[in-house]
């Protein structure tokens, strides 16, 4: 069997390992029912629909001829480092200084992944998201995220 397309090939056993952990990792709580889901129903309805579209574009790498056999290129190191000290540095922030002050800091510093920067696109961006993560997380859902930074509250 020859594989033609490597990234649709790589990609597909990525999205069936990740939805089949999610599955198995969903069987730890209770399901409940279809009128009342418990808290491992979406985690195992999107495990298997993960690991179905996983099997679709496994199967699509190995039987729909792609040119040049669409080959992996090199792992973009850059960014994939920004955004994981970022996302750390947000989960040991957030305590501390507050969805106001640790979101911005998010937004920041993940803009430097990229090829292109802009200040005002940035500054707006990490408005806009700390507005909205402020009505979906504590106005709508009434979670307790620290707001503001320790010494203010």
């Amino acid at each position: 069997m020859k594989v033609k397309s490597q990234t649709d090939f790589w990609s597909g056993l990525m999205f069936i390992a990740v939805g089949v952990v999610f599955a198995v990792g969903a069987t730890n709580y209770s399901l409940g029912t279809s009128a009342r889901p418990g808290p491992g129903y979406f985690p195992l309805g999107l495990g298997v629909l993960l690991a179905i579209l996983g099997c679709i574009v496994t199967f699509k790498a190995l039987t729909i001829e792609s040119e040049g056999g669409d080959r992996i290129g090199k792992i973009a190191w850059r960014p994939l480092l920004v955004v994981l000290a970022s996302i750390t540095v947000f989960g040991f922030a957030l305590p501390t200084l507050g969805m106001v002050i640790t979101i911005p800091i998010l937004i920041i510093m993940t803009s430097f992944a990229g090829d292109e920067f802009n200040w005002k696109g940035v500054i707006l961006s990490a408005a806009i998201l700390t507005l909205f993560s402020w009505v979906i997380f504590v106005w709508g859902l009434n979670l307790t995220i620290p707001m503001k930074p320790w010494f203010m509250a």
